[in-house]
């Protein structure tokens, strides 16, 4: 993490105990060097106990910080804080009032219970599934994790209702034709205008739909990290918090690129200087040949 990325976090971390009224130990571990460990972690795909000696943490500790921090919401705090800073920076709304929604169900490693987990039998694919709710620029601002084994449109109430809760000013969402049968539910008791967005009678494979290709690419973006490509978590909780991991990662890198580029970028080179010319004698005439002096 650079250090114009740990500005944008570090203000948006919670006071260290030990400062308040209440009182409390110091904290025995840097909270950028924590941060950065767990975005290794993240993007990397290692397991707990994999974790480098260079990071200068135990496993443990640092897992005792990821679940702590998940359960206290400060994840969800932080990706939310950054996707409001990237849409000001876009000349954007900061709260947007349009989302696309889509699910992807991903594979279950053998330390997923059988009671978070379930069998998609569209995508033929035993695991867990995620459903997000992106913006317009394709930036997920919410996400929920089930088992795979119910359809999109039932588990499509429990998220729309989430979704308001965390999102009042929401009120118009995209989707595939798997949330038609809540139209009009969601319009009566949400306040949000549902509009579905289905394939071509008859088109077969990949086709890139309205609005739909920017929920995909943001799924795309999650796959990057290969934490995320398949589900290990035991709770749903923690599989959420990997993928705000990611996005957070994400956020960051896209709001100090513009200060990346400028300090990575090449000195000015230098001005070409004209090519040096060979004279070329004959009996008859002399020509000029555009090859350098030896």
């Amino acid at each position: 993490m650079t250090d114009a990325e740990w500005e944008l976090i570090e203000p948006l971390l919670p006071p260290p105990a030990c400062t308040q009224p209440s009182g409390g130990r110091p904290e025995k571990y840097d909270r950028r060097t924590v941060i950065d460990a767990i975005r290794y972690l993240v993007d990397n795909g290692i397991k707990w106990r994999a974790l480098p000696t260079d990071f200068g943490i135990p496993w443990r500790s640092l897992y005792a910080y990821f679940q702590r921090w998940a359960a206290a919401g400060l994840v969800t705090h932080i990706r939310d804080q950054l996707h409001q800073q990237v849409r000001v920076r876009e000349s954007k709304n900061p709260r947007t009032v349009t989302v696309i929604l889509d699910a992807q169900s991903v594979k279950g490693a053998e330390t997923v219970g059988a009671a978070t987990r379930g069998y998609d039998a569209g995508k033929k694919i035993n695991g867990r599934k995620r459903h997000l709710a992106v913006d317009t620029r394709g930036l997920p601002m919410f996400v929920m994790v089930t088992t795979a084994g119910i359809n999109d449109g039932p588990l499509g109430r429990d998220m729309l209702l989430r979704l308001r809760l965390a999102h009042p000013e929401v009120t118009l969402a995209w989707a595939d034709s798997a949330y038609l049968p809540l139209v009009d539910w969601a319009n009566t008791f949400l306040g949000i205008t549902l509009q579905t967005v289905s394939r071509p009678r008859g088109q077969k494979g990949f086709v890139v739909l309205p609005k739909r290709w920017v929920v995909e690419r943001a799924i795309s973006w999650i796959m990057r990290a290969r934490r995320n490509v398949r589900d290990y978590e035991r709770l749903p909780q923690h599989s959420e918090a990997h993928i705000s991991w990611t996005l957070i990662t994400l956020m960051t890198r896209r709001l100090t690129k513009s200060l990346r580029k400028q300090s990575t970028a090449p000195p000015a080179a230098a001005p070409e200087m004209p090519r040096p010319v060979r004279i070329r004698a004959s009996s008859d005439a002399i020509r000029l040949a555009p090859a350098p002096l030896r």
